[in-house]
């Protein structure tokens, strides 16, 4: 655009810049939850108003919403299943009553739970060799460390233990549903 193309202020680089810098801190602000309608809303507003038409703008908008709305449930569901599987790998090696500690580190550490775990009982049948097992989700340290207790079942998949209870529809469970 212009003389210089891209050097104009107001769709130059730096403005581009700038305004991704600013859509990153307002998705940071808004949670994973809002990540994908805020996205939309500033996608669509842009592509409309590049094109001069609001049907391409509207239909950038639902694109780009279903497109982040799938990457963020791809995101927590991966993140699900590293917490299963870090609280079925402790469980496994524990013998029957025994209480233990667990946790996970994912890659980016945000998130990253911590609890208690005991095995409630054995179930050993024909099919498969699974266990009850009781844990936590713990928040704070030390003295100020409280929890929440949730029940689940894991069963032995060849050499390992994997998480084996169906998704409760429980709201409050999170991401460890």
């Amino acid at each position: 655009m212009g003389h210089g193309r891209t050097g104009d202020r107001s769709v130059g680089i730096l403005a581009v810049r700038r305004s991704l810098a600013a859509l990153g801190g307002l998705m940071l602000l808004a949670g994973c939850q809002s990540a994908a309608r805020i996205s939309a809303v500033i996608t669509g507003g842009a592509a409309g108003a590049a094109s001069g038409n609001p049907a391409v703008g509207f239909a950038a908008a639902v694109a780009t919403d279903a497109a982040a709305s799938w990457a963020v449930r791809y995101v927590a569901r991966v993140r699900q299943g590293a917490e299963q599987d870090a609280i079925a790998a402790v469980a496994g090696q524990m013998p029957m009553g025994a209480e233990a500690d667990w946790k996970i580190e994912h890659t980016i550490p945000i998130g990253d739970e911590h609890g208690r775990l005991r095995i409630v009982r054995d179930i050993d049948t024909q099919l498969a060799t699974c266990r009850e097992i009781a844990f936590s989700v713990d928040s704070g340290k030390g003295d100020k460390r409280k929890g929440s207790w949730f029940v689940g079942d894991i069963c032995r998949q060849a050499a390992q233990w994997k998480w084996a209870s169906a998704e409760p529809a429980v709201a409050r469970w999170g991401y460890l549903q």
